[in-house]
C-alpha cells in the first residue's frame, strides 16, 4: 500500500506540474495526447474509489499479477478509447482538468490509506484483497507515469523504488525476468511494447523477445 501512495503521489504532482502549454503534446499512448492521458487517470481514480467500496463476500478470484490480464494491441475502435479524447477536449482549459483529476485524485489517495488491505472488494468481475489490488495499481501508475513524461524530457521520473517494484510486476506476468542489462525503465519500455528495443537488446533479451510486447488491462 506504501508503493500504491509513493506512485499515485508523484503520478499526481508530475500532472500538476506540466505546463498548460504541454497538455497538446503527445503522451506515450498511441494516439492519445498527455490531455487525453489525464483523463484517462481521473478515470482510473474513479474506478480506485468505486473499488474500495465494493465489498466482496467470496474467496478471491485473482491477485496483484493475475488481476492483469495480456490483451490485442490498442486498435482505436474501442468505444471508450474513442470518448476519451472528446472528452478530455470537453474541459477547454488545461486547469479544468488539471482541477478534476486533482480532486478525485486526492480522494482516491485517501481512500487507499484507510483501506483495511485484507478486506476482499469485487471489481471487473474478480474478487482480491484491497492489498492485492492496490499492489496492481503500482504497475499502472508507474506505466502512465512514464506515457506522461514520454515527451516532456524536463518532467519529474516515477520514484525509483515503484520502477522497481513495476518490474517485479511485469516480470511475474511474463513468466520470466528481464535482463539485468536492461534498466527497470527500458524493462517497462520495450516489455508492454512503448519502445522498440535495439539488436543488442533485443540480443540479451534471447527468447523473452518472443513473448513481447506484453499489452495489459
Amino acid at each position: 500500500m506504501d508503493l500504491f501512495s509513493r506512485s499515485w503521489a508523484a503520478l499526481r504532482t508530475a500532472v500538476a506540474d506540466v505546463p498548460d502549454e504541454d497538455f497538446e503534446r503527445p503522451s506515450g499512448c498511441t494516439g492519445w495526447l498527455v490531455r487525453d492521458l489525464v483523463c484517462h487517470l481521473v478515470i482510473d481514480a474513479q474506478d480506485v474509489l468505486i473499488t474500495l467500496v465494493t465489498p466482496a463476500g467470496t474467496e478471491p478470484t485473482v491477485d496483484a499479477v493475475s488481476y492483469w490480464e495480456l490483451v490485442d494491441p490498442p486498435t482505436g475502435e474501442d468505444p471508450l478509447d474513442a470518448l476519451i479524447p472528446r472528452l478530455a477536449a470537453a474541459y477547454g482549459e488545461p486547469r479544468w482538468l488539471k482541477f478534476h483529476f486533482d480532486d478525485v485524485g486526492s480522494a482516491a489517495g485517501r481512500a487507499a490509506e484507510l483501506a483495511d488491505p485484507a478486506v476482499r472488494v469485487s471489481t471487473r468481475d474478480e474478487v482480491l484483497t484491497v492489498g492485492d489490488y492496490l499492489s496492481a495499481y503500482v504497475l499502472e501508475w508507474t506505466l502512465h507515469h512514464l506515457d506522461l513524461i514520454a515527451h516532456l524530457p524536463s518532467a519529474a521520473e516515477p520514484p525509483a523504488e515503484t520502477l522497481a517494484a513495476a518490474r517485479a510486476s511485469l516480470e511475474k506476468i511474463a513468466g520470466t525476468p528481464f535482463p539485468a542489462s536492461l534498466s527497470d525503465t527500458d524493462a517497462l519500455l520495450i516489455g508492454t511494447g512503448r519502445r522498440t528495443p535495439t539488436g543488442d537488446e533485443r540480443a540479451a533479451l534471447g527468447d523473452v523477445a518472443a513473448k513481447l510486447p506484453l499489452i495489459i488491462g
